[in-house]
């Protein structure tokens, strides 16, 4: 479980009327991570071009996968990965005949697409024109009087009956309201309202219908209200309509889900199929496929491979580190349990472990909780992220949710249980000491009244363990440095290394310094003998670091004589530079440990703060100000806590040992998201 998984490397070669059935065993299996041929410099002559006929094939499959997917995401709906299809019942899609069905649905849904598009249209010209009518007022007393800043023109008059279809239609198109206010015998009466920009083409439409102009009666004057009635009940009815479209554009889909999630399955299925070709070498008689392969799941895949055969292949295994294994990188398989998903993710996101190399999951999860208990101790405030993080779990559970925010949500329910547990070391409750605590009171401490026989007296107690945490990370990180060196075979880099032995042998030196100066009171250092021993020794022997580099290295400059003088000035200036890179890093890295004891000093003192507040008033504003307090700090201080403990597991943590330039194992499965 500390090392990636072991893989294997397959090259296979099978009769080409067996393709079908081999791809579909190696899609059922699941567990090869494929590689191209030309990779590891196979002889294959007269090879086609590999998988040129599947990667058009794969293309079409895909492209008509993922309009089918659009549909379903109209509604809300994300298709789970096919993992449960019957390969050996599979059914094959007609392209064509899915393609016609899916371009109906297109046609019907752009249809109404484009009846909304030009409703929306007269929306946005009527709204327009409301706002101007409620800005400038629509009193027709003084109609006469054309006002120049206005944008609105205001016309009455009539029109034979017969003709208000046709005026009606011909105004359908422009930002304008027309009121019937009257009719006598075969003439209707209108008030007209419309854009002064739009006045050319209003004033042909009146030619065109027989408009006449003429002058209301006083009562009929002010239709300000009446204008803004007939506006909002236009609006309200064209709203109506665009709602009632986009219904029916959703019952088209709906009436098609169950067919949809049966495409969209076989399209998947059929999709990882052409994927899986595509890797494929084609002879003549025969195809050529290689990749990479847990080795726990070699004989499972060589006996499904046998068997869709029947026994018409040639199979060769190598291992990752035999000569004859080809590629240019091995893949990286985590080999974690699940509950180790959340920091799993946490190292992903930094970087994926060189193959062979140390996978730091395991060791990950008790320092990252270890360091944000610290921080954030109290078991009230980590019940409440317990249960945050649960919400979460029961929210992005369902099947197509990114599975990221899924690990998160399981990331807050262990850093809660974290904080539950150093809060009860702490005896820390939502800011209140309820009970003795396991360890010693924090909050004690800070506060300024800490009991006579504690086990910690003051804040610079706190700083050490802070101090001692961050020894123990770095002393770790350099540990899994060694063995990670080892299991390379770099044995130079293992002696030499800043981060190799010497570079050890000089941090822990300095260690003991530090700590003879404080047991001493700052009075002295160890005698010279030790002195030699710890620091000056290590610092001599890195000294022949680089004139064995350089010496190493000579050959590869032929004809080119450095001058001996410039050479040894070289060696010493980069001796000095990594013995300060050295002093200084592993100082600044220590050093930087003392954050953890300060946000977890800032926590206590903001809920000191909190209290104190709550006591100068009384009532509901004392228990609101408690309760907005808490809220605070387990939003601001959970998120820094978080972040902090991140930052010093990257950059204080993995960059002593930690080379993330692998390549993730992603084999093509049927419960491949991509």
């Amino acid at each position: 479980m500390m090392f990636t998984s072991r893989m294997a490397q397959l090259f296979a070669v099978v009769l080409r009327k067996d393709c079908e059935r081999v791809t579909e065993a190696l899609l059922r299996e699941g567990v090869m991570q494929f590689i191209s041929t030309s990779e590891i410099g196979a002889e294959t002559p007269n090879v086609a071009s590999p998988g040129a006929g599947s990667q058009a094939a794969l293309t079409e499959i895909s492209d008509l996968r993922k309009r089918v997917e659009g549909l379903l995401h109209t509604l809300g709906i994300i298709p789970s990965p096919p993992s449960r299809t019957d390969l050996s019942n599979r059914v094959v899609v007609d392209l064509q005949k899915e393609k016609g069905w899916l371009n109906r649905i297109d046609s019907e849904r752009a249809a109404l697409r484009e009846k909304q598009r030009v409703i929306q249209q007269e929306i946005l010209k009527l709204e327009d024109l409301r706002r101007r009518v409620g800005l400038y007022g629509a009193d027709l007393a003084d109609v006469a009087t054309s006002t120049p800043h206005s944008f609105i023109s205001m016309q009455t008059g009539k029109i034979p009956a017969s003709n208000a279809t046709r005026f009606d239609e011909g105004l359908k198109d422009l930002p304008s309201v027309s009121i019937p206010v009257g009719q006598e015998r075969d003439a209707v009466h209108y008030l007209l309202i419309f854009m002064k920009r739009d006045a050319e083409q209003v004033e042909r439409i009146l030619g065109s219908t027989g408009w006449t102009a003429i002058e209301l009666p006083d009562e009929l004057k002010n239709v300000k209200e009446d204008a803004f009635k007939e506006l909002s009940a236009r609006l309200d009815g064209l709203s109506g309509e665009q709602k009632k479209l986009e219904m029916q554009a959703d019952e088209l889909v709906k009436r098609e889900v169950k067919r949809l999630r049966e495409v969209w399955g076989n399209l998947r299925v059929g999709e990882l199929l052409q994927r899986i070709q595509t890797h494929f070498a084609s002879l003549s008689r025969t195809i050529v496929f290689t990749g990479w392969v847990p080795a726990e799941k070699r004989k499972t895949l060589t006996e499904a491979i046998r068997s869709a055969s029947e026994g018409r292949c040639y199979l060769e295994w190598n291992e990752a580190d035999s000569r004859d294994a080809g590629g240019d990188e091995i893949p990286v398989r985590f080999d974690n349990p699940r509950v180790l998903a959340p920091f799993q993710m946490l190292v992903s996101n930094f970087g994926i472990p060189r193959y062979g190399t140390i996978d730091p999951t395991p060791i990950v999860m008790p320092l990252y909780l270890a360091m944000f208990g610290l921080m954030f101790a109290d078991i009230g405030q980590g019940l409440v992220l317990v249960l945050l993080g649960i919400l979460g779990v029961a929210a992005f559970k369902a099947p197509g949710v990114r599975k990221g925010w899924y690990q998160l949500s399981w990331l807050i329910i262990w850093c809660g249980l974290s904080s539950v547990f150093f809060g009860a070391l702490f005896g820390s409750f939502f800011g209140v000491v309820l009970f003795e605590p396991l360890w010693f009171d924090f909050h004690g401490i800070i506060a300024g009244h800490r009991a006579a026989d504690a086990v910690m007296n003051d804040v610079f107690d706190i700083l050490a363990i802070a101090i001692y945490f961050g020894i123990t990370v770095i002393g770790i990180g350099l540990i899994f440095n060694w063995v990670n060196i080892v299991r390379t075979g770099r044995w130079m880099e293992l002696v030499f290394d800043k981060g190799g032995i010497l570079g050890g042998w000089i941090y822990a030196g300095g260690i003991y310094i530090a700590f003879y100066l404080v047991s001493h009171g700052y009075r002295g250092f160890p005698s010279d003998g030790r002195l030699f021993l710890l620091v000056a020794l290590p610092a001599l022997l890195l000294f022949l670091k680089e004139p064995y580099h350089y010496f190493r290295h000579e050959g590869e400059r032929p004809g080119r004589k450095a001058n001996p003088v410039f050479v040894a000035l070289t060696v010493v200036m980069e001796w000095v530079v990594e013995l300060l890179e050295i002093f200084s890093g592993y100082l600044s890295n220590t050093l930087s440990f003392m954050r953890v004891a300060g946000l977890g000093i800032a926590h206590v003192c903001l809920m000191i703060s909190i209290f104190t507040l709550a006591e100068m008033t009384s009532g509901v504003g004392s228990l609101l100000i408690l309760i907005l307090g808490n809220i605070l700090v387990i939003a601001l201080e959970g998120l820094s806590a978080g972040i902090q403990a991140l930052r010093l597991s990257y950059y204080e943590f993995f960059t002593k040992f930690f080379h993330g330039t692998g390549k993730l194992y992603t084999p093509i499965s049927l419960d491949s998201e991509w």
